[in-house]
C-alpha cells in the first residue's frame, strides 16, 4: 500500500520531534566518547565497554516501556481517555521496580563481569566505574523513558524533544566540568574550573546522569501540570493500578527480551569477538559504532513514530491508514540511512580519526584508522536493511505484535552475531575484527527481511488489544 503525501506529512509531523528525542541518550554517549578521546584510546574503549554493558541491562526496561506508547496511543485513537493516566503511572511504577530489582544488583556484578573477560587493570577500573555510575542512577534513565513513551503515545512528542535538548545541553556542560576539572582543554584554549577535580571517564558518567535527570524533569513537570490534571486526572491515578501494570509487563516482556538480548549479543560482539583482537580494534570498533548509533537512532525515532501512529489508527479502526503510516515511516528511514551509507564509504578514514587523539603515536593512529575504514564499509552495507528492520518492528509493536519478532531476534542474534561472529574469528582469522562485522551485517539483513515480510502478511490486523 503506497503512502500518499498526507501520510508522509503525518509521519514527519510526529517523527521529527521523536527523532530528536530518541537521539538524546545516544548523543550523550557520543559526546562522552568524543570528550574522553582527548584523554587517550584506552579511555575511549573503557567508556564504550562501560556504556554498552550498562545499556544491556537498561535496554530491557526500555523495550518493555515502549508498550506504554502502544497502550496510550490506542486509547487516544479510541477516545478512551479515562485509562490514559493509569498507563503513565504504570510506566513509572515498572521503571521503579526494575531499577530496584535489576539495575542496582547488576551494578555490583559488573566489575567481576569485566574481569572475567580478561580486561587489563586501567581499562577494568575505568569501565567498571563508568558502568556502575550509570546503573546505580538508572532510575532517572528508565523513568525518563517511561515518561517519553507516555507523551509519544499521547501524540505530544515535542514535550520529549524539549526535554532531550535540555538534557544534552546539561550533559555537555557537566561533562566539561567533571571530565577535565582544573585541567580544562588547553589544546582548544579552554580554561579549567578552579578547584574542580578531574574524574576522567567517571566524570563522563556523572555528566550523563545529570543530563538524563534534566530529561526526566521536563516531562514530569508537564505530567503534573494543571492542563493534564484537567484532561486525565493524573493525581488521582497515582496508586499502582495492577491491571495497567500487568498490561505493560504482559505485552512489554517480548520487546524487553528483544532489546536486552540484542544488546547482550552486541556487547559480546564488541568486547569479546571484535574487541578480542586488541585495543586498537576495540577503539576503532567503538569509533565506528558511535557513528552507527547516530545513523540508526533517527530510524529508531521513526520506529517510535510508527508505533504511535499505527496504535492510534488501530484505535480509530482505520487499519488501511495504519499500514500507510508504517510504509511512510519506512520510506523516510530508508532514504536517511542510505544517505548515511554513502557518507560512511566516502569519509570512512576521517570518521574513524575523529576519536583518535592527535597525541597518539603515529603508527597506532594509522592502525586504528585502517581498521575503522574496513568496519565502516560493513556498516554502509547494512544501513538500508537496518532501516527496514527497525521501523517495521516499531509498526508491529504499535499493533501489539511483539512475541514473534522478539523470538526471531533472539534466535537470529545468537546464531548469526555470536555464533557466526565466533566462526569468522576461527575460520577467517586473517580478517581480524572485520570478520565478526561481516557476520553482524548478515544478521541485520536477515532480521530486516523477516520483520518486513511479517508486517506485509498482515497478521497484525486481527489483533484487538482494546477488546482484551
Amino acid at each position: 500500500m503506497i503512502p500518499g503525501r498526507a501520510d508522509i506529512r503525518e509521519v514527519w509531523t510526529q517523527a521529527w520531534p521523536t527523532v530528536v528525542a530518541m537521539l538524546s541518550y545516544t548523543a550523550m554517549q557520543f559526546v562522552d566518547s568524543l570528550m574522553v578521546s582527548v584523554l587517550g584510546p584506552t579511555e575511549v574503549a573503557a567508556q564504550g565497554n562501560g556504556g554498552m554493558w550498562s545499556w544491556v541491562a537498561i535496554s530491557i526496561a526500555f523495550g518493555m516501556l515502549t508498550l506504554v506508547n502502544t497502550l496510550v496511543s490506542q486509547r487516544v485513537g479510541a477516545g478512551r481517555t479515562d485509562d490514559i493516566a493509569r498507563y503513565g503511572w504504570a510506566g513509572l511504577w515498572v521503571a521503579l521496580g526494575y531499577w530496584l530489582l535489576v539495575l542496582v544488583p547488576f551494578a555490583f556484578a559488573i566489575g567481576p563481569l569485566f574481569a572475567a573477560m580478561g580486561h587489563e587493570g586501567a581499562l577494568l577500573d575505568m569501565e567498571t566505574q563508568y558502568a556502575q555510575a550509570l546503573l546505580l542512577a538508572g532510575i532517572v534513565t528508565v523513568g525518563a523513558k517511561a515518561m517519553s513513551n507516555f507523551f509519544f503515545g499521547l501524540q505530544r512528542p515535542k514535550v520529549v524533544t524539549v526535554a532531550a535538548i535540555a538534557g544534552n545541553i546539561a550533559n555537555v556542560l557537566c561533562n566539561y566540568l567533571f571530565i577535565y576539572g582544573e585541567r580544562g582543554l588547553p589544546e582548544l584554549g579552554l580554561p579549567g574550573i578552579p578547584g574542580a577535580p578531574a574524574y576522567g571517564v567517571l566524570g563522563a558518567a556523572i555528566g550523563t546522569i545529570i543530563g538524563t535527570a534534566v530529561e526526566l524533569a521536563v516531562p514530569l513537570v508537564v505530567f503534573f501540570s494543571r492542563g493534564l490534571e484537567r484532561e486525565f486526572a493524573v493525581s488521582r491515578a497515582w496508586r499502582p493500578h495492577w491491571p495497567a501494570i500487568r498490561d505493560v509487563l504482559r505485552l512489554g516482556w517480548p520487546a524487553g527480551l528483544q532489546f536486552g538480548n540484542e544488546m547482550v549479543c552486541w556487547a559480546i560482539f564488541m568486547t569479546v569477538l571484535a574487541g578480542g583482537f586488541g585495543s586498537a580494534h576495540m577503539t576503532a570498533g567503538w569509533a565506528a559504532m558511535r557513528f552507527v548509533h547516530i545513523s540508526f537512532m533517527p530510524a529508531v525515532g521513526l520506529s517510535t513514530a510508527a508505533t504511535s501512529l499505527v496504535g492510534k489508527h488501530i484505535g480509530e479502526g482505520d487499519l488501511a491508514r495504519a499500514a500507510r503510516s508504517a510504509h511512510a515511516s519506512v520510506t523516510i528511514a530508508v532514504l536517511w540511512m542510505t544517505l548515511c551509507a554513502t557518507v560512511f564509504i566516502v569519509f570512512r578514514n576521517e570518521l574513524t580519526g575523529v576519536f583518535v587523539d592527535s597525541d597518539a603515536p603515529a603508527d597506532l593512529a594509522a592502525r586504528i584508522r585502517a581498521i575503522g575504514a574496513e568496519i565502516f564499509i560493513c556498516a554502509a552495507v547494512f544501513q538500508t536493511l537496518d532501516a527496514v528492520g527497525i521501523v517495521y518492528t516499531g509498526a508491529l509493536r504499535g499493533a501489539g505484535d511483539t512475541v514473534v519478532p522478539g523470538v526471531a531476534t533472539v534466535v537470529l542474534s545468537w546464531l548469526v552475531i555470536v555464533l557466526g561472529g565466533w566462526g569468522m574469528t576461527v575460520w577467517f582469522p586473517a580478517l581480524e575484527a572485520t570478520g565478526p562485522w561481516i557476520a553482524a551485517t548478515a544478521y541485520i539483513a536477515l532480521l530486516g527481511i523477516f520483520v518486513a515480510v511479517r508486517f506485509e502478511r498482515g497478521g497484525w490486523r486481527s489483533r484487538h488489544l482494546l477488546d482484551a
